[in-house]
């Protein structure tokens, strides 16, 4: 530790052996800051992300110039994805120590590697587009757009809880709790996932309430209450009751008498009378079942006739729909790309959005005809946004092939090939990716394509050269 003033090595006297100055309030505050550190250490240790970033905020308040605290909350916010909060806290620290200081490295790791920057700035953009769907109500793209951050950065904690808030506005309980389990795997203590998990846990095991209702119920039954004028009454229930019983023994007894006078004197007369009436009825009865029984007959094959149309029209009508929204979800989804594009030709990534979201609902209803004119509204606008949105996804996919993740590289490089067909090099890398990642027979299939779509290229000759190869080795 150094003095505050000259900078000389301090001893264990509360004065400066150099300046003499006063320095016991400043070994405090020095060492609460290090208990503060420590305690952030501790927590970052067992993946308490929050309370670590709480106790080094507390710990750089008392002293600014802990260099160690300062590199650690860094850390961590680049453990939960906050990658510009974590440069500005390493470049602040740089600053304070420009040399033997381990922000250094920190810093280089992420300038000097290209595709991870980029990575970050797409990140960035991806989420702040997310936030504007979520503005204006389009939250399904909201969703896509997620998705799409946390393929590029898994540990994006806000991100996740975005994406869970959206599911909890959905309903969609169980994937809510997929999407907060995967912060508390990142941050175990984090208060806003805590809450959220909260409220989802009490959608999906609901308490079960009432629980000491029937003591209530018993005690409250044990009074009655009534308003007489501007006063209440209250009297016991058993009084009531006692009360009741009397009045209903005093209707039984008048209720058997009367029964007993009706038996003997009015009751023999009034059944020989409804015994004619009921003869005569039933006579009636018998005349117009015959007439209805054919009616009834000729009413059931008409109604025959009609569930079998009916059958035949909902299964039209089923088959026109699809499953879902079927045919008229994919003509809103086209219909909100071409408006996207019409609106700004130049934010191609909400009509790539939108075409994304088509392809998602062909792909589940499986094969269907569509109108002509479906298909060429649909192809234009891949045709009119395919060269820029093929160029994001031949970065993004070459980026991942060369750093030797192929699985991700796989959906890229496809999707750079689908937009701009004439991108040989996409469906080469394409080739080599499955090759790369153990799948030889789609290997095959796309070497072969770049010979027949490509021919006299060099790559047609490697295409051609690695097919030799996996057969010789077959």
């Amino acid at each position: 530790m150094n003095c505050y003033q000259c900078g000389c090595t301090l001893s264990e006297h509360d004065f400066c052996t150099n300046c003499g100055a006063d320095v016991a309030l400043y070994k405090r505050i020095i060492y609460i800051s290090n208990r503060f550190y420590n305690d952030g250490l501790e927590r970052a240790g067992v993946r308490d992300l929050t309370g670590a970033i709480t106790s080094l905020r507390q710990s750089l308040k008392f002293d600014k110039n802990n260099v160690e605290a300062r590199n650690l909350l860094g850390l961590v916010y680049f453990e939960t994805g906050e990658v510009v909060a974590a440069l500005s806290e390493w470049v602040i620290s740089k600053n304070l120590r420009p040399k033997k200081n381990i922000a250094d490295d920190y810093i280089n790791m992420i300038q000097t590697n290209q595709n991870r920057l980029d990575t970050i700035n797409q990140t960035i953009k991806k989420y702040n587009q997310a936030l504007t769907y979520c503005n204006q109500d389009s939250l399904d793209l909201a969703v896509i757009q997620l998705k799409k951050v946390l393929s590029l950065n898994p540990k994006f904690i806000r991100a996740h809880q975005l994406l869970a808030l959206l599911y909890i506005n959905s309903e969609e309980w169980e994937r809510a709790k997929r999407e907060l389990s995967k912060c508390l795997e990142i941050d175990t203590n984090n208060t806003a996932t805590l809450r959220y998990l909260k409220e989802v846990d009490e959608m999906l095991l609901p308490e079960e309430n009432g629980k000491g209702s029937s003591k209530k119920q018993k005690k409250s039954n044990e009074v009655i209450k009534y308003q007489s004028g501007n006063e209440t009454i209250i009297q016991p229930a058993n009084m009531k009751e006692s009360r009741g019983v009397t009045s209903l023994l005093n209707l039984g007894i008048g209720l058997a008498i009367g029964i007993a006078i009706a038996f003997f004197l009015i009751l023999p007369a009034r059944i020989q009378s409804a015994k004619a009436g009921i003869d005569e009825e039933l006579r009636k009865v018998s005349e117009q079942s015959d007439s209805k029984t054919a009616t009834i007959d000729e009413l059931q094959q008409q109604l025959g006739v009609l569930q079998a149309e009916n059958e035949t029209l909902q299964q039209d009508v089923a088959a026109y729909m699809g499953s879902d929204d079927g045919t008229l979800q994919s003509v809103e989804s086209l219909l909100r790309a071409a408006d996207a594009y019409l609106t700004d030709a130049e934010d191609v990534t909400t009509v790539e959005d939108y075409l994304d979201q088509i392809e998602t609902e062909m792909a589940e209803e499986g094969e269907q005809e569509n109108s002509e004119a479906f298909d060429n509204l649909y192809h234009t606008l891949l045709a009119l946004v395919g060269p820029q949105v093929a160029e994001s996804y031949d970065e993004e996919g070459h980026a991942a092939f060369w750093a030797g993740n192929y699985e991700e590289a796989i959906p890229k490089l496809a999707k750079a090939y689908q937009y701009d067909p004439t991108n040989g090099q996409a469906l080469f890398d394409l080739a080599n990716s499955y090759y790369r990642s153990g799948d030889e027979t789609k290997a095959k299939e796309l070497y072969q394509e770049v010979v027949d779509l490509f021919p006299n290229t060099e790559k047609a000759d490697k295409s051609a050269a690695t097919l030799a190869q996996i057969a010789g080795a077959e």
